[in-house]
């Protein structure tokens, strides 16, 4: 099996659309231990967005509504998207400047000295970039998925939110849906007993080629020059949190294997024949249309992640946890439970034990966070957590090692695929603090100060 020390000479194949891992840094000091790190309490957060075309028009939305944030800056390389959103935020109190000028514009929003959170919606290849600028810069970073590209941004992600005491939040916003804050209850509460095995994935037909060609089809280089676990933490990170990794617990190695791509290589072809600018795609070798990794974690259990964007297939993200007394599961729909006897609880008796273990999160902001939206609710749970932890000085949920360990999962498993799905060892960016960090806690113990923002 593949390790980080002593491994330089094996790990020195140039294989083809596969990052080369000999150019990790070794690391072996720990820094500042960033894991239950209480920041000083912000009153009211200054927050600046970058990135507002896609993603990011939705989280202005939904930032807006809560109080005790200012949103001071908009930065977008479309002039007419951060305008239409400062027209939205209108009449809520926000002095937004826009930053539009150029692709180095965010820049100057990261250097304001009255901003205290920047909030990240770009494509995946600028986004450790600009939370690394961001922290050394002096600010708190919430980043979207996957927080990087490669292991040696992992690394540079983890070194400058210790070096600088900023948090780096990976907007991880399926940790926040309801079933999944419900079954990390469950197992803090001992019902799934130990943790066998846990599954997830990606599993959506996100429509490639079909989109703005100018500003969308990052995505698609991404899938035509990568060919492994691409998009991973949607499915890997809220079995990491209940399984305590980083916490008590780690990630040894892992393994991928990758099917033929049976669809992106004739669909590049098909709209190459209506478009010249498909062209630049049909020469391409496009990643296996379905990946699966399997994870071996140091306590002995195992997890299995897939991905697929291409294939015909009903969205899942499988979600499913396997203890020694529980199981649950929730892709295909209904949700479903099951306990020792191994049988699907009734739908009765599944929304009794439901009300016994739903967790203070869901109690205390589920309400508001469907009427908002934002994937059934969990972003705008996600986001609201975000800011009442930054409010009150609490240690977050997500931060730079749950980032990197999380989102590593890509570059590991293109490695994996690459070599005849060989064993590679997973990298340990807490330096051996997950023998004693604490697991989060999501009990509102304390916090819960902000509120629903009202129009002025």
């Amino acid at each position: 099996m593949s390790s980080w020390i002593g491994i330089a000479k094996a790990l020195n194949d140039k294989n083809e659309g596969t990052e080369n891992p000999n150019d990790i840094r070794i690391k072996q000091s720990p820094g500042f231990n960033m894991s239950g790190y209480r920041a000083p309490k912000i009153e009211t957060v200054r927050i600046g967005f970058i990135g507002i075309g896609n993603r990011g028009t939705s989280a202005v939305k939904r930032i807006n509504f809560l109080d005790g944030v200012h949103i001071k800056g908009l930065c977008d390389i479309r002039e007419e998207k951060a305008t239409e959103a400062k027209r939205g935020i209108k009449g809520f109190g926000h002095e937004a400047a826009l930053y539009t000028e150029n692709e180095e514009s965010w820049k100057k929003l990261c250097e304001r000295k009255d901003i205290d959170l920047i909030y990240i919606c770009t494509p995946w290849n600028l986004h450790a970039k600009m939370a690394v600028y961001a922290m050394e810069q002096g600010k708190h970073v919430a980043v979207e998925v996957p927080a990087v590209k490669t292991i040696e941004e992992a690394w540079q992600l983890v070194e400058t939110s210790e070096k600088y005491k900023r948090h780096c939040v990976m907007l991880e916003n399926c940790c926040y849906d309801f079933f999944e804050l419900l079954t990390l209850n469950m197992v803090r509460q001992g019902l799934f007993g130990e943790i066998v095995h846990c599954e997830g994935a990606y599993i959506h037909d996100i429509g490639l080629f079909k989109k703005n060609k100018r500003y969308d089809y990052w995505r698609v280089k991404e899938n035509a020059s990568r060919n492994g676990n691409l998009y991973p933490t949607h499915g890997v990170g809220p079995v990491c949190q209940l399984m305590n990794i980083n916490r008590g617990n780690k990630l040894d190695y892992l393994i991928s294997i990758s099917s033929n791509d049976f669809m992106l290589h004739e669909r590049a072809k098909k709209f190459a024949s209506r478009d010249d600018y498909f062209n630049q795609f049909v020469n391409k070798s496009f990643r296996g249309n379905m990946n699966t990794s399997v994870i071996k974690t140091h306590n002995g259990s195992t997890i299995m992640v897939q991905h697929d964007v291409t294939s015909p297939r009903p969205y899942s993200r499988i979600h499913l946890i396997s203890g020694t007394k529980a199981t649950a599961q929730k892709y295909p729909l209904p949700e479903k439970l099951a306990l020792e006897d191994g049988n699907w609880l009734s739908e009765e008796k599944y929304e009794e034990v439901k009300k016994q273990y739903s967790p203070a999160i869901i109690e205390k902001i589920g309400g508001m966070a469907l009427k908002v939206g934002g994937h059934g609710g969990m972003d705008f749970m996600m986001d609201w957590r975000l800011i009442d932890c930054l409010r009150n000085g609490l240690a977050v949920d997500i931060d730079a090692y749950d980032a990197a360990t999380w989102s590593v999962v890509a570059p590991l498993s293109e490695w994996s695929v690459a070599h005849h799905s060989a064993p590679i060892e997973v990298p340990d960016f807490t330096r051996g603090g997950w023998k004693t960090n604490m697991p989060h806690d999501i009990s509102l113990k304390e916090g819960v100060t902000t509120g629903v923002r009202s129009r002025n």
